[in-house]
């Protein structure tokens, strides 16, 4: 069984300029990203690169049809594809490295040849999603109404760049649902069946160090986050390296459905179905590998292990407030489809489950999170 894989070189820089210097950023490559990013990070150096701008190509979470009008707009060759931004820059950009993108539906039902064809450097800016260092890409298919993962080795990067100047703008609510992501990856998947101790060492230090530092933020308010952005983003990226290889879980799989349908940007859904889930956990096999996790997150948060879940909702609520999902639009009605959607189409999260949840289960879930 393999135990862990690291695919891309991972380098860190304290600041943009360091980072075009030491990667001599010029003419064969592409660099995408947002103009509120570009603009005033890297706008005032004279680089050679071509800049396609995402959001010229459609708004908010990563679809089909933004994929493939980024697609169809690359006119050149590139030796290189260079992503800086949040999950949605970086989860497209994966699949321009490829030879084969277009039709995007058919690539993501394995119906195009994988092959990887330029070289691939993600730079993120968030402290969430992970995306630099996976092998997975997600996007909305917006014909049929849900997010859906390719998952395959030729998506790894081979240069992850952490450059923390880049988080320092970033709106305390997109800092907030990007870093609750980045610990429900860790959480996810430190309870995997495919967890090794060697994923499990980067998943737990990532949970200890996002609910060290969220307990810093309750205590000292929202600008305590400044000094610890490096942590955060390192946090982010080991969170990542653990579920890039041991998977997500149950969490993601219902996330996905609220966010194809209502557009909820895929940090927060993922924050609405937490505690539910585990909380479900809890009911089905409390005595089994989740008492190990218990147990550690009961000695971050100080509480006993009977505790935990009620304590950690808690203190995300110190950081952001969840909804409940009426306050999305969500009908009576949706929870069913959603749960049809779950138990036919998500059948690749749902095999990480720390415990089989029946179709009954999550219908459940769906309902007491309502």
């Amino acid at each position: 069984m393999r135990q862990l894989i690291v695919k891309p070189v991972i380098y860190q820089y304290d600041t943009c300029k360091a980072f075009i210097e030491a990667f001599e950023i010029g003419e064969n490559d592409l660099i995408i990203t947002n103009e509120h990013i570009f603009k005033p990070h890297f706008g005032g150096f004279d680089i050679k690169a071509d800049v396609m701008l995402q959001e010229k190509y459609g708004l908010g979470e990563p679809s089909d049809e933004m994929a493939e009008a980024m697609y169809a707009g690359i006119k050149k060759d590139y030796k290189r594809i260079i992503a800086i931004g949040g999950g949605t820059v970086l989860d497209v950009s994966k699949l321009f490295a490829l030879k084969n993108v277009s039709p995007v539906q058919d690539l993501f039902d394995r119906k195009l040849e994988i092959k990887k064809a330029k070289e691939l450097v993600l730079v993120p800016t968030t402290c969430g999603t992970g995306s630099e260092v996976t092998n997975i890409s997600i996007l909305e298919l917006k014909s049929r109404q849900t997010k859906l993962g390719l998952a395959v080795d030729e998506l790894y990067a081979d240069s992850a760049v952490l450059i923390p100047e880049l988080l320092k703008g970033l709106p305390f609510a997109v800092f907030a649902t990007s870093s609750i992501d980045a610990l429900i990856h860790a959480l996810e998947s430190v309870l995997s069946p495919k967890a090794t101790p060697f994923t499990e060492l980067f998943g737990y230090e990532a949970i200890r160090m996002i609910l060290t530092a969220y307990r810093v933020i309750a205590r000292d308010g929202q600008d305590a986050r400044m000094p610890m952005l490096k942590d955060f983003l390192i946090a982010s990226a080991y969170a990542g390296i653990s579920f890039g290889n041991a998977g997500c879980a149950a969490v993601h799989a219902m996330s996905y459905p609220l966010g194809g349908m209502y557009h909820v940007p895929h940090g927060e859904a993922n924050y609405c179905m937490l505690i539910g889930v585990f909380n479900k956990y809890m009911s089905i096999d409390p005595a089994g590998k989740i008492s190990r996790l218990n147990r550690f997150i009961a000695n971050i948060l100080e509480c006993g292990e009977s505790e935990v879940y009620a304590e950690m909702e808690k203190l995300l609520g110190s950081i952001i407030l969840r909804k409940p999902l009426r306050e999305y639009g969500v009908t009576g009605d949706d929870l069913k489809a959603f749960t049809e959607n779950v138990m036919t189409r998500q059948g690749r999260l749902m095999g990480n489950n720390y415990a089989e949840l029946t179709e009954k289960d999550v219908f459940d879930i769906y309902k007491e999170l309502y």
